[in-house]
């Protein structure tokens, strides 16, 4: 059974939430990061992507980008810009993105946890990532921006949160600039907080939805804070780390699509005949695949849609059954020669968020040869490969909309 505990959070006055809630760090390259907080001094940019204060030749492992961040939340506590709650608590965190709808919990669950994969991952992370995400929790002694976890969806859990919103006014109602509604409210109520944690006590798993990276970093801080602490204890705050969870049933992922610069070698006849060996091809109607192990493929200005043939993966295979991992098996390594598309340069991937007409745009621009449009993973599936203990192939999944950076900020002591 999972912790999932209240905590004092640092946050915004309501007259700054505009200014100061930003995008998520890695969703945004320094020059994006720029642009969004130019003209805004109190953007949570300056401590996600304290790069941009600084000299623009400077590499983003520099020392002073991890010091320039410590410094600048530093600044914004002492200004109250940032300013503590006095006792510690639950909020409710809702995201409104046109019809959709997600309401989920913020808190702090634990770092022992996350390592007794109590915290179920289905991602591999990258060293380099990993080091750099915990060199900036380390240094800054916080976990600025939460992970995104989901669970089985509970009904008292919910009832509670909902009961909670519906009689409550939001302490945060935000639009935000590309349409996507923030809302958060502050429970004040212990009694309620209380029912809330205990209700999580019986809950047996949590899975990392979308922030790997930090998650693994949070484990990686806590050892490094255990490691120089003279008497350790767990009631420690660097034992737990921030997060917002959502019931699985509220939850959308969004296709994450595959992009390809050229055919192998192949001429445009020689590649579907190939890809015809393995898929059924025919005209499609509409560019968007129409369910499971249906592919859009998108070559010379035509879109096809693509059928898995039955016998070319195993249906009762949590990892093969993917559709990402059947396109992967059955054309993009045997037949463009993608063998690790972690890795290959040749091959691209694109958010669902940006539409399909992303995929024609770069493909009519000569910029790649072939598209293909993916039909989104589902809940259910990721938590089957979690559950078995497996790793979900790379750019499974993309989760819309992305939490905002700067509402809550947890400190490790």
């Amino acid at each position: 059974m999972v912790t999932v505990r209240p905590f004092k959070a640092f946050r915004p006055p309501r007259s700054l939430v505009e200014e100061i809630a930003a995008l998520p760090y890695d969703v945004v390259n320094t020059a994006e990061a720029a642009a969004f907080a130019k003209g805004k001094p109190h953007s949570f940019f300056h401590i996600t992507r304290a790069e941009i204060d600084l000299p623009r030749d400077i590499d983003i492992h520099d020392d002073r980008v991890y010091t320039q961040g410590r410094d600048t939340l530093q600044r914004f506590i002492r200004e109250g810009i940032l300013v503590q709650d006095k006792e510690p608590l639950f909020y409710i965190y809702a995201q409104k993105m046109g019809d959709h709808v997600q309401t989920g919990l913020v808190g702090c669950v634990s770092a022992d946890e996350y390592n007794a994969d109590l915290i179920k991952k289905h991602e591999l992370t990258r060293k380099d990532k990993e080091d750099d995400r915990t060199r900036h929790v380390v240094t800054q002694n916080a976990n600025a921006e939460p992970v995104f976890l989901t669970y089985r969806t509970r009904k008292e859990i919910d009832e509670m949160i909902f009961a909670h919103t519906g009689k409550n006014a939001p302490e945060y109602d935000l639009d935000a600039d590309d349409g996507i509604r923030h809302t958060l409210w502050v429970i004040r109520d212990k009694a309620l907080n209380d029912r809330i944690a205990a209700a999580f006590r019986t809950v047996p798993l949590l899975y990392v939805a979308d922030g790997h990276h930090r998650s693994a970093s949070a484990a990686r801080a806590q050892a490094e804070k255990r490691k120089h602490d003279p008497n350790p204890s767990p009631d420690r705050e660097y034992n737990y780390f921030l997060a917002v969870i959502f019931p699985h049933d509220q939850l959308r992922i969004m296709d994450y699509n595959r992009l390809v610069k050229d055919l192998n070698g192949n001429t445009t006849d020689q590649f579907l005949k190939k890809v015809g060996e393995r898929f059924d091809i025919s005209p499609a109607t509409q560019a968007a695949p129409q369910g499971q192990t249906y592919f859009g493929m998108y070559l010379d200005g035509t879109w096809h849609q693509l059928k898995a043939r039955p016998g070319t993966f195993d249906p009762k295979d949590p990892i093969g059954s993917l559709d990402v991992a059947i396109l992967q098996t059955n054309l993009l390594a045997p037949i463009l020669g993608i063998a690790d598309p972690r890795t290959d340069k040749r091959i691209d991937f694109v958010g669902g968020i940006r539409g399909l007409g992303e995929l024609e745009k770069r493909v009519d621009s000569g910029e790649m040869k072939v598209a293909f449009a993916m039909y989104p993973t589902t809940l259910d599936q990721l938590m089957a490969v979690a559950d078995s203990g497996k790793i979900m192939p790379p750019k499974s999944t993309w989760f819309e909309p992305k939490l905002r950076s700067g509402l809550f900020v947890h400190m490790l002591d």
